[in-house]
């Protein structure tokens, strides 16, 4: 049975099989002797976005993979979400981690210090505002007509409650565990109750210039 680790655009957790292109965390949220979640979704502000393979280290999904004090256990380490993409890990609110994808990480704070005019930007500053604004940790949804999703970078996340949609080319990719679907053009959503998934800060950045990773499945 898949354990409850998939993370939607909405930054949702669920129990799916398909795990996707990016684990990360948002700190110890589950209970290692049951792999199971917690009641709480973050222990952390800090949301990040990490590679599922680093310097040959092999880690228990929810399980102990911090080690205990002599004589003790082994205790609970943060507790491994998967995302599809880094798209849909953006739309969740989270960021780049700074140890395991250094160099993405200096240039998605870069981007977001020149959006915000912060001349050092740290990524402390960065994690107070995104948790504020993502949708998993109280921010409000933010009505989008389809008439403004060409105003949108390419990146960018949108749901009409049933569905969620990620623009790429001028197109709107039906998002899915597995991989995007068909691709629709933004007018054929018109009429529709859209809303915006990925936060406020997020998008100044894409706006800047940070190309995020997208999964195979999306069409160039």
């Amino acid at each position: 049975m898949p354990l409850q680790n998939r993370v939607d655009p909405f930054g949702s957790i669920h129990a799916v099989p398909d795990r996707g292109l990016f684990t990360g965390n948002r700190g110890i949220i589950h209970d290692p002797d049951t792999r199971m979640l917690m009641k709480k979704r973050w222990a952390l502000k800090a949301w990040i976005i990490c590679v599922c393979e680093f310097r040959n280290v092999r880690r228990i999904p929810m399980g102990r993979n911090r080690p205990g004090g002599p004589g003790e256990p082994d205790k609970a380490g943060w507790t491994e979400l998967f995302f599809l993409d880094e798209v849909t890990a953006l739309a969740a609110g989270h960021r780049p981690c700074f140890y395991c994808r250094r160099e993405r990480a200096k240039d998605f704070v870069g981007c977001f210090g020149e959006a915000f005019k912060i001349a050092e930007p740290r990524a402390p500053q960065l994690d107070q505002r995104l948790h504020k604004e993502r949708l998993a940790s109280g921010g409000k949804p933010v009505p989008t007509p389809a008439a403004q999703l060409s105003d949108l970078p390419d990146g960018a996340m949108v749901s009409d409650g049933a569905s969620c949609y990620a623009l790429r080319g001028g197109v709107a990719l039906h998002w899915s565990f597995a991989g995007y679907r068909e691709a629709v053009v933004p007018a054929s959503l018109s009429g529709r109750p859209l809303q915006l998934l990925t936060p406020a800060t997020t998008l100044a950045v894409l706006n800047r210039g940070y190309r995020p990773v997208w999964h195979p499945s999306a069409p160039a």
